[in-house]
């Protein structure tokens, strides 16, 4: 089949290494997953070349050129780039990588191609499945003539590296990346090519950085962009407790995260996802011409330190070097500035007395601002590398976190201090996974973040609150109880939060409400703290005393042009508004969230109750089949995907219909007690049929006899048949349950008290 484009042979040509192919056959799997992904992406059949012969491409005893050369006439060239594919000597590498690029870089479009969003892109589109060491790297990019850039399909867990998987979870991937996300962005990223080679007039995109030797003026303006260093003590003794000076150094760092400017953090990062930088090569300040090995070392030890980050991409050092040493640019931070980097690294090597030192900085490429200056001193060559290596991961930390600050409330960063400037990382990571209510991946680095340091409160008060957000309350209890046990040890804000977090677990939403009206406002932002009031009015059902707090919050965040922390600061008001029966304005907050959190699964269900409740039923089917497919994408179960049916159906009145949804879900999982009990209490709540309630509800007991839920639902079915002591009894038994296993429940509070009144009242009479 020909290509779109006449005079090509393929429109895609997929190169990869018969050494990936074996066992699972991982390359086959993977194109078949994206023929099947370009069916959906174009509405006309796609060309692809895949060569199944178990070979490594065409035998060597082929005639290449005749063989190959007219296939590789092709629009996109895909390898597979792996280990072995990163190899000089096999025939894919020298007879379809290389060749590609050759003669792509020869024909009508040239090698890149101008996008129709004005973007330019290779049409060399790798597809990375595994980490390469830096000389794998380097291999690509001398090849490509720039930066490896692809879409990878890595699982990593700590000592594991390989290809990703269909059935790989995301949340236990170290790289969050899906199989199928991975698939739908190379589809994506093949349509955005083709379609850029057929806008009219092709012209090829040219490269137009010239390459010239700096001059002697500007080798000397490098020189004088670093930070005078300070007074050391004993320079003699300096070398043997380095490592515990620059750690000192940097713990003050992420000890005192206010430090931080907002706006330095904001020049930081550029438009895209990862901070760029760039290591520039280091200056010899000394006579000793020996040490000039010593540049080399800690440019290239920087650069494999500061590679494979998700929040960094590091421009090659072959790229640095050729640049530097053409002509045409005035200083390091122009050749930045032409690069698109955020942050250069550069540095000396200069000497003291008989003491060699290594000067680091790291430089705003935009303004020229320093941010941070580093600075070892080793006394001998035996020491050189591994300082280096400590000195490149202090640097990746710190560029790390500066990334990830900006991502988190101001407010979780300057209440959050510790000395361990992994326990910060990791902690940063866990609120990032907050604010996508991905609540066991916080957990996970939370816990990794107390285990580092386990005096650090605010990872501790978090971590509590993770448990809390799963409903893990015994789990949320135990944390929060090791922290209240140290309250008197922290600074009294603190203790105030701790205090809040023990109302949360152990008391009612009344105390919580008056320990947040203990916080002065500027200790949170006004958008945090009025959300908390209002979440706490909630779940005491004030529903009018709720609507201004969350409206507050949401005029907060509008008026610092910020993002809502997430999608609860509008599901929470529209939540209060549909039980003031505010349609209307419900509605309209809808239409606001949609900007801002498009097609969260939470905004979506309440678009649905109240799209039922008004009675509009084509707008509600839309609404149901859209987070029927979102649910369905993040693998819910039919039973589970079913019974969130019945609660839409419930909570918009549309009783019928949710009744026939909780018997499909128990019918699906007829054993299952939650199943069970989710019955048992629509039809006990709704008086639909309470005595076939209760025959559900006693058989959820059956296996779980002490479930404070099940027996809350069974006390109301009891009081509902006018069994008003037996029902007090076994509500009270279930609150007390209730109180020592999870946290406040307005709704099962009012049935005991409606049980003990109605006991109250009979003994009156």
């Amino acid at each position: 089949m020909a290509s779109l484009i006449p005079g090509y042979e393929y429109d895609i040509f997929i190169s990869y290494r018969q050494k990936d192919n074996k066992g699972d056959r991982w390359v086959s799997e993977f194109v078949e997953a994206l023929k099947t992904e370009l069916e959906s992406t174009f509405k006309e059949e796609i060309s692809v070349y895949f060569d199944i012969n178990p070979h490594d491409g065409l035998l060597e005893t082929h005639d290449v050129g005749a063989s190959l050369k007219e296939k590789l006439k092709c629009l996109v060239f895909i390898p597979i780039i792996s280990r072995t594919y990163c190899d000089p000597k096999s025939f894919a590498w020298e007879h379809e990588f290389k060749a590609f690029v050759k003669q792509a870089s020869q024909d009508q479009f040239g090698l890149k191609v101008k996008l129709t969003n004005g973007n330019v892109a290779s049409r060399v589109l790798p597809i990375c499945i595994y980490d390469l060491d830096a000389a794998d790297i380097k291999l690509c990019e001398s090849v490509l003539g720039g930066v490896l850039r692809g879409v990878e399909f890595i699982y990593a867990e700590l000592g594991v590296n390989r290809p990703l998987k269909p059935d790989d979870d995301e949340k236990i991937n170290l790289n969050k990346t899906k199989y199928r996300n991975q698939i739908n962005k190379v589809g994506n990223a093949i349509k955005e090519i083709i379609s850029g080679l057929k806008i009219e007039p092709v012209e090829p995109v040219k490269e137009k950085i010239q390459f010239r030797e700096p001059s002697e003026k500007v080798k000397e303006e490098i020189k004088e962009v670093k930070e005078k260093p300070g007074k050391l003590p004993n320079r003699k003794i300096l070398t043997g407790g380095i490592i515990l000076a620059l750690l000192l150094v940097i713990a003050t760092i992420f000890g005192y995260p206010k430090i931080f400017k907002k706006n330095t953090l904001e020049k930081l990062r550029s438009s895209g996802e990862k901070v760029t930088v760039a290591v520039m090569p280091f200056q010899n300040l000394i006579k000793d011409t020996t040490k000039n090995i010593w540049l080399d070392w800690t440019q290239d030890n920087l650069i494999n330190s500061l590679a494979y980050s998700e929040e960094l991409r590091i421009i090659p050092i072959q790229t640095i070097n050729d640049i530097v040493k053409s002509k045409g640019f005035k200083s390091y931070q122009a050749i930045s500035r032409k690069l698109g980097i955020d942050v250069f690294i550069c540095g000396s090597i200069k000497q003291e007395g008989s003491t060699i030192f290594i000067n680091t900085q790291l430089i705003n490429s935009k303004t020229e601002e320093i941010y941070k200056t580093f600075e070892i001193g080793p006394s001998g060559e035996e020491l050189i590398l591994p300082l280096i290596d400590s000195l490149g991961k202090s640097i990746k930390k710190y560029l790390i976190i500066s990334k990830l600050m900006k991502e988190v409330p101001f407010d979780f960063q300057s209440l959050a201090s510790t000395s361990f400037p992994d326990a910060y990382l990791n902690y940063l990571y866990g609120v990032k996974a907050w604010m996508k209510g991905d609540f066991p991946t916080e957990v996970n680095y939370l816990s990794q973040a107390t285990s580092i340091d386990s005096n650090f409160v605010w990872a501790i008060l978090q971590l509590s609150y993770g448990y809390y957000s799963q409903g893990l309350y015994e789990k949320a209890k135990e944390v929060c109880l090791k922290l209240y046990k140290k309250k008197n040890q922290v600074p009294l804000q603190l203790q105030i939060w701790i205090d809040w977090l023990y109302s949360d677990n152990f008391e009612t939403p009344n105390e919580s409400i008056r320990y947040l009206k203990q916080l002065p406002e500027n200790t949170i932002s006004q958008g945090h703290l009025s959300y908390s009031f209002g979440r706490h009015n909630i779940a005491l059902s004030q529903y009018d005393k709720a609507i201004p707090e969350f409206v507050k919050a949401l005029e907060f965040y509008k008026k610092w042009n910020l993002k809502p922390l997430w999608i609860y600061n509008y599901t929470a008001l529209g939540l209060a508004y549909h039980k003031t029966n505010q349609y209307r304005k419900e509605k309209k907050l809808y239409k606001k969230a949609e900007i801002d959190f498009p097609d969260a699964p939470a905004l979506i269900y309440r678009q649905a109750i109240l799209a039922l409740t008004e009675g509009d039923t084509v707008e509600a089917n839309r609404y149901i089949e859209k987070f029927k497919s979102i649910r369905k994408e993040n693998s819910a179960s039919e039973s589970a995907l079913t019974s969130n049916l019945a609660h839409i159906y419930s909570e918009a009145g549309v009783l019928d219909k949710a009744e026939g949804y909780y018997r499909q879900a128990l019918s699906l999982e007829p054993e299952n007690s939650i199943r069970l009990s989710a019955l048992a209490y629509f039809l006990i709540d709704e008086d639909r049929n309470i005595n076939e309630g209760l025959e559900l509800v006693d058989k959820a007991l059956e296996s779980n006899p002490d479930d404070y839920s099940y027996l809350d639902c069974k006390g109301w079915g009891l009081f509902k048949l006018g069994k008003f002591k037996e029902a007090k009894d076994i509500l009270q038994r279930s609150w007390d349950l209730r109180r020592e296993k999870a946290i406040y429940n307005h709704e099962a509070f009012l049935h005991l008290e409606a049980a003990k009144k109605a006991v109250a009242n009979q003994k009156n009479n």
